[in-house]
């Protein structure tokens, strides 16, 4: 992968497989919502309401992939000093936060019916609610610090050291008495879900990590033009000074 540290080749392979991110993502969002609400069957205890799964798991999936993958890229900016690695973070982290308050808001909404409360402070939800804020935290430290690369370095910290906090999610149902349900797709023993209902979760969360990478790739080429700008600008500045 050191290759695609040159930001010219990471950017003409994001050129390349952007039209077909694009084709993925809305392809497998429709038919995911199609098996979703049209084809899988109602839940024989939890009514229509289960089809509130379809959106949460795949964005709790989505919460816990996405900060793995900026905590990878800060270990990989800060050891490898690759140019694009800090950056993929830092794009990711707004993405992550989203899916992380998706996942917040629709396991409220899974949780009054089922559980008759909005919000219980156990393990799980405890867990994700801090993901969520070490999102906020990674990108308010980035931005508090005038020099952006003592910035920069103060958030790959913040997020290498939060990556602990993953597996304490992922064991949380197991470790401790909640009443969040336990592990039912990701288990050894296999998945405690019947197909008619695993087939539209997996379909949602290819759908899921699809637009992930779709907006992911918008805003890192947001962020290269902004740069660009920026030293554009700098240089300017120079140029006048050096005539006055």
């Amino acid at each position: 992968m050191h290759k695609f540290a040159n930001p010219t080749r990471f950017f003409k392979a994001c050129d390349v497989v952007y039209p077909w991110i694009i084709l993925l993502s809305l392809s497998a969002l429709c038919l995911g919502l199609y098996f979703s609400l049209v084809q899988s069957p109602v839940d024989y205890q939890q009514g229509d309401t289960v089809r509130i799964m379809y959106v949460h798991v795949p964005a709790a999936w989505m919460s816990m992939m996405c900060y793995l993958i900026m905590a990878l890229s800060c270990g990989s900016s800060l050891i490898w000093k690759h140019a694009i690695a800090f950056s993929i973070a830092r794009s990711t982290a707004p993405i992550g936060a989203t899916f992380t308050f998706l996942a917040l808001v629709t396991g409220s909404l899974w949780g009054k019916p089922m559980w008759g409360t909005w919000w219980v402070w156990d393990a799980r939800l405890t867990s994700v609610l801090i993901l969520f804020f070490l999102y906020i935290g990674f990108i308010t430290l980035y931005h508090s610090f005038d020099d952006r690369s003592r910035g920069a370095k103060a958030a790959s910290i913040l997020a290498l050291v939060g990556a602990i906090n993953l597996p304490i999610i992922k064991f949380s149902v197991d470790w401790w008495n909640t009443l969040h349900q336990p592990a039912s797709v990701v288990k050894l023993s296999g998945p405690a879900i019947h197909t008619s209902m695993l087939t539209p979760l997996f379909v949602m969360a290819f759908a899921y990590i699809c637009f992930y990478f779709w907006i992911l790739i918008i805003r890192l080429k947001a962020a290269s033009n902004l740069t660009k700008i920026r030293a554009f600008e700098a240089r300017q500045i120079n140029i006048e000074t050096e005539l006055d």
